[in-house]
């Protein structure tokens, strides 16, 4: 991979006044975290529930058919968090989970999950996400880890079809996946309740809570059975965060994988603009360069992110946007669009920093600086996944 050195351009003088001071300290931190990456970190082990991981899915105690759908998907090795969390679930344990964006954390709630309702028919399953791209994700994985083995779903989003997620929810699923707003509409027009559901999973907890979503929250864990499996994931754990997990949780299995912040296989470096040169102009010039195969670029709010795929549109370059102001069978196109390759560029608000698994994103661009270091880890976690290699690039003026 080619260093990223030869775009740069002449940084701007330092702006003035308080609101400049403020996005300057911002600015010192995310170069220094950047400036980390690229030193050699040593790994260090994180806290397990077991010393003996399986070094092999074949190891686990599943379902044959369920080993087969494993294999399926391409999964050999599990992953270090898939090594100690599937355990922990079979053993029917609660788990706090912290690790790192593209860690295969989906899969590893969902396989002992999946091996737990085919054990018993009667078991049911709740997993709550913060967006509807994750929750989407997650139904995707669950079904094809769960091809042939008559387990029926339902996904509860907004944006989609209630009639059609109303009629899934009367065939009693075995596996429900939810946001928290079309979940509370459910639970309040009296069509879902959850004192059935014995096994639940809050996936991403703290981006829930950095979204508003923790009295809705408070309310479910309030509804549900006393007696449950509880699992817990959060990329960080704040007082907020903490406040939820001390309510959901009972005697967990605490696991953590999260070694360093940002994968290394994710090349990070900076952009300076010059006066002289719009921001714009400057990403239309990266994108003329053959190695920028697949790229998203995150930028602050829905208005302009849309504005600058219109604009480069006009331009010739194939790009789509999601934002909250498309209906999901629109967003979902338009990744669909991109994960074909049909597009080049893909201009998202932070709605897509967490929970979207797209294959082969060559380029993560921050157009806008995120407004936390959480916020820019999961943003460039897009890229170099499954152990590829990728590169994350920052704008700064």
């Amino acid at each position: 991979m080619r260093t990223t050195t030869k775009y740069f351009h002449t940084q701007r003088s330092a702006q003035g006044g308080r609101k400049g001071r403020i996005k300057t300290v911002a600015k010192s931190i995310l170069l220094e975290t950047i400036a980390r990456s690229k030193r050699v970190i040593p790994e260090t082990p994180g806290t397990h529930a077991s010393p003996a991981a399986p070094h092999s899915f074949g190891e686990f105690p599943l379902d044959p058919m369920l080993q087969k759908n494993i294999r399926e998907k391409g999964y050999i090795t599990p992953t270090p968090i898939q090594q100690h969390v599937i355990p922990a679930i079979l053993s029917k344990k609660d788990v706090i989970g912290t690790a790192n964006t593209g860690t295969g954390k989906t899969a590893a709630f969902l396989i002992p999950l999946i091996q737990k309702v085919l054990l018993d028919r009667a078991q049911r399953v709740l997993v709550v996400a913060p967006t509807r791209e994750l929750a989407v994700q997650i139904t995707k994985e669950l079904r094809d880890l769960s091809l042939g083995l008559s387990l029926r779903t339902a996904m509860l989003i907004g944006g989609s079809s209630e009639w059609r997620q109303t009629r899934d929810i009367q065939r009693d699923p075995h596996v429900v996946t939810a946001t928290p707003g079309r979940l509370k509409e459910f639970i309040e027009s009296r069509r879902i309740r959850l004192s059935g559901f014995r096994n639940v999973v809050l996936d991403e907890a703290d981006r829930m809570v950095d979204i508003g979503f923790i009295n809705d929250i408070n309310y479910f864990i309030s509804l549900l059975p006393k007696e449950r499996q509880s699992l817990f994931f959060s990329a960080t754990i704040s007082g907020s965060v903490e406040e939820i997990m001390k309510q959901f949780v009972r005697d967990p299995v605490r696991i953590s994988v999260a070694s360093q912040p940002i994968a290394t296989t994710i090349i990070q470096d900076v952009i300076h603009v010059s006066d002289n040169k719009s921001k714009l102009d400057t990403l239309h010039d990266l994108l003329k360069n053959k190695e920028f195969e697949k790229v998203l670029v995150f930028g602050r709010t829905k208005y302009s992110v849309q504005r600058l795929s219109d604009e480069l549109v006009k331009r010739g370059v194939k790009s789509g946007a999601i934002h909250g102001n498309k209906r999901q069978n629109q967003r979902r196109y338009v990744l669909e669009q991109f994960a074909r390759s049909e597009i080049q560029i893909l201009f998202a608000t932070d709605i897509a920093s967490r929970g979207l698994d797209i294959p082969n994103v060559s380029h993560v661009i921050n157009y806008d600086l995120p407004e936390t270091i959480e916020d820019y880890t999961h943003r460039i976690g897009r890229t170099g996944r499954a152990d590829k290699q990728g590169v994350a690039l920052t704008f700064i003026d």
